[in-house]
C-alpha cells in the first residue's frame, strides 16, 4: 500500500494499464522533458514526483524473501506469488528504462487517534473515510501517462497498488521519502500520509537522488502499535497488524488480539499518526478523498444493523466495501465487546441468529465481554443446540467459561 494503508499493502492482481506510443519525432531532451513532467504532475494534483532506475532496489529480493520465509504475510498469498516480479521491475516488464513515482497527499484534517477514546464509535482508517483512492488516483495516472506518451513517446505501464510493484522502496530510490521504521514511506514535507503511483516507461529519463533515512533513534511508531506488530525496526509481521486483521484476515480474529483492537473497525493509523515528521504534514486537498461525515466516527450500534444492501449503500465508492458485510460486522462486534457499554449488548444478541458464522462467533465474544456470566450461560443454553458451526460452538464454550 502504498499508501495508505497502514503497514499492509493492498496488492491484489496482476492487472496494469498499458499505453503504447512509440518514439515521438518531437521527443524532448531528457532534462527538459523531466521538467515538463514534474509540471504536469503538479497540474494533475500530485504532490511529489521523482524518477529512479528500474534496478535501483537491489536489496529488495532478499528483504522480500526474508519476509515471506518468516510467514509475516499471513493469508496474503498473492505476496508469495512469483516474488521475483515484485522485487525487480525488469522482471515485471523487461523493456522498462525508467520508473516514475508520483505521490498524492491525503493528510487528515485532525488527529485520527481522537476517535479511539469514543468507545461507542468505530474508528475507520483515514485513507478509507472518503472515495477509494485507487479510482481517484488511477484516473490521474492515466492522464499523466497519456501526456507522457504524446509528448515524449515511448511506451508506458501504469500501476496504482494493484500489481506486483514495490512502490515504497522505489519511491525512496526516487527521492520521495524514506521507508520509516513502521515500513511505510515518510516524507520530510508531508509526514506519513501519501498514496503512491508508479509509471514504468521505455524512455531513459534523468534520475533523482535517493532519499536517506531520517528516523534516527526515534521509535515512536513502533511503541504506538497496539499489537506489537513490529518484531524489529523496519520489519512488519502482518499477522499481528490491525490493518491486516480487520481487512485481509477472513476468519475469526484471534482472541489474543481482540481486546487490543479497541474500536478500530477498518485499518489502523496509530503507527502513521505517531510519526514526529507529521508536524510538517498538511491536510489533503482532493475533495473526493476527504472524509465523509458518516465515516468519521460512525456509531457502532448503527453499523451492526447494516444488512448487505445497506452496507453496500453506505460504502459505495469506498475501499471498505471490498471486505464485505460479514467481515465488517465482525469487526464492529469486536469493538462493541471492547466498548464496555452494556446497552450495546442487545445489538450483539440480535446477531446470534445471523446467517454468517463469522458474525455469530463475534457476537458471542462481544456478549461474553459485556454480560454477567450467568446471562451468557443462559444464552448458550438457548443457542448452542441449534449451532452447526464448530467455530461458533467453540466461542460459546470459551465465552461461558470466562
Amino acid at each position: 500500500m502504498a499508501r495508505g494503508r497502514t503497514g499492509v499493502a493492498d496488492l491484489r492482481g496482476p492487472g496494469f494499464l498499458t499505453i503504447a506510443g512509440g518514439q515521438s519525432a518531437s521527443a524532448e531532451p531528457g532534462d527538459a522533458l523531466k521538467a515538463r513532467l514534474a509540471e504536469q504532475a503538479r497540474a494533475l494534483g500530485f504532490d511529489a514526483f521523482g524518477i529512479c532506475a528500474p534496478d535501483s532496489i537491489p536489496e529488495a529480493p532478499a528483504r522480500l524473501r526474508a519476509f515471506l520465509d518468516a510467514g509475516y504475510h499471513g493469508e496474503m498469498a498473492w505476496l508469495a506469488d512469483r516474488p521475483e516480479r515484485r522485487s525487480d521491475p525488469r522482471v515485471m516488464w523487461s523493456e522498462v528504462q525508467s520508473v516514475i513515482l508520483l505521490g498524492f497527499n491525503y493528510g487528515p484534517d485532525a488527529d485520527p487517534r481522537a476517535v479511539l477514546t469514543r468507545k461507542d464509535r468505530g474508528a475507520i482508517s483515514v485513507y478509507a473515510q472518503g472515495d477509494d483512492y485507487h479510482d481517484v488516483i488511477k484516473a490521474r495516472l492515466k492522464q499523466f501517462a497519456r501526456w507522457l506518451v504524446a509528448t515524449g513517446g515511448g511506451d508506458v505501464k501504469v500501476f496504482i497498488d494493484t500489481a506486483a510493484v514495490m512502490e515504497k522502496p522505489l519511491a525512496q530510490a526516487a527521492g520521495l521519502g524514506w521507508q520509516g521504521r513502521h515500513t511505510n514511506l515518510v516524507s520530510k514535507g508531508r509526514g506519513s500520509w501519501m498514496f503512491l503511483g508508479a509509471v514504468f516507461t521505455t524512455l531513459d529519463l534523468p534520475r533523482d537522488a535517493a532519499e536517506g533515512d531520517h528516523c534516527g533513534s526515534c521509535r515512536a511508531c513502533l511503541d504506538a502499535c497496539p499489537t506489537a506488530a513490529f518484531p524489529a525496526p523496519y520489519q512488519l509481521d502482518a499477522r499481528r497488524c490491525i490493518s491486516y486483521l480487520t481487512i485481509e484476515h477472513k476468519g475469526p480474529i484471534p482472541r489474543e488480539f481482540r481486546a487490543r483492537l479497541g474500536n478500530r473497525i477498518y485499518g489502523c493509523d496509530d503507527c502513521l499518526a505517531a510519526c514526529p515528521w507529521n508536524k510538517f504534514a498538511q491536510a489533503g486537498r482532493e475533495a473526493k478523498l476527504a472524509a465523509r461525515d458518516a465515516l468519521r466516527a460512525p456509531a457502532l450500534g448503527e453499523l451492526v444493523r447494516l444488512d448487505d444492501p445497506s452496507f453496500r449503500a453506505l460504502f459505495t465508492k469506498s475501499p471498505v466495501k471490498r471486505i464485505g458485510r460479514d467481515r465488517f460486522i465482525r469487526n464492529a462486534l469486536i469493538a462493541i465487546g471492547n466498548s464496555g457499554d452494556g446497552e450495546l449488548a442487545s445489538e450483539a444478541e440480535r446477531l446470534l441468529a445471523d446467517p454468517s458464522p463469522t458474525i455469530r462467533g463475534a457476537a458471542v465474544w462481544a456478549l461474553a465481554q459485556l454480560l454477567p456470566p450467568e446471562r451468557v450461560a443462559t444464552l448458550k443454553a438457548v443457542h448452542l443446540a441449534a449451532e452447526v458451526d464448530d467455530g461458533v460452538r467453540a466461542e460459546w464454550d470459551w465465552g461461558a467459561a470466562e
